[in-house]
C-alpha cells in the first residue's frame, strides 16, 4: 500500500473542501472540522478503490457513510448542524472526471457527421454518465444514513439541550 498516495489524495481533498466551506461563509468551528471530514473520507474512498478492489460508486457510498458520522461528532462539539461539516467536505468526491467525458462524448458525437464516429462515442457517453450519476447518487445516500439516523440528536446539538 502506498501511504503517501493515499496522504496526497486525503491532503488535496482537504484544501478542495476548505474552499467549498469558505463559500458558505461558515463559523471558524467549520474550517476546522471540514478538511479532516475530507481528508478521512477521500483517503478511504481512494484506498477501498485501489486497494479493495472496489468501484468508485461503492467507494464512494462507504467514504460518504464514515464522513456523514464523523460530522455527527464534530456537530455535536462545534454545537452546529451536521450539514455545515457534511456537504462541503463531501464536494471533493464528486466524479467531475467522468462527467467532463460524458459532455466532451456527447459535444463530439453532434458535432460527428459520419455514423460510426457517432457509434464511437455512445459507449464513452452512457458508461461516462451511469458513472456520474451512480457515484452523486452514492454520495446523497450516504451521508443521508448518518443524518437521517441522528436527526433528533441533531436538534439537541444545535439547541444546547441535553436529553
Amino acid at each position: 500500500m502506498d501511504l503517501l498516495l493515499i496522504l496526497e489524495k486525503g491532503f488535496f481533498a482537504a484544501i478542495a473542501a476548505l474552499g467549498f466551506a469558505a463559500v458558505g461563509n461558515p463559523s471558524k468551528a467549520a474550517f476546522r472540522y471540514v478538511p479532516i471530514i475530507a481528508f478521512v473520507g477521500n483517503a478511504l474512498r481512494f484506498t477501498l478503490m485501489h486497494y479493495g478492489g472496489l468501484n468508485i460508486a461503492i467507494a464512494t457510498f462507504l467514504a460518504a457513510v464514515l464522513a456523514g458520522f464523523i460530522a455527527v461528532g464534530f456537530a455535536y462539539y462545534a454545537r452546529y448542524p451536521i450539514e455545515v461539516f457534511a456537504f462541503p467536505a463531501l464536494l471533493p468526491m464528486i466524479p467531475g472526471k467522468f462527467v467532463y467525458s460524458s459532455l466532451l462524448g456527447m459535444i463530439r458525437f453532434m458535432e460527428s457527421t459520419q455514423e460510426v464516429a457517432q457509434e464511437q462515442y455512445l459507449p464513452m457517453i452512457i458508461s461516462n454518465a451511469i458513472t456520474a450519476l451512480l457515484t452523486m447518487f452514492a454520495l446523497g445516500v450516504g451521508v443521508a444514513i448518518p443524518l437521517f439516523m441522528c436527526y433528533q440528536a441533531s436538534f439537541r446539538m444545535t439547541r444546547g439541550s441535553a436529553k
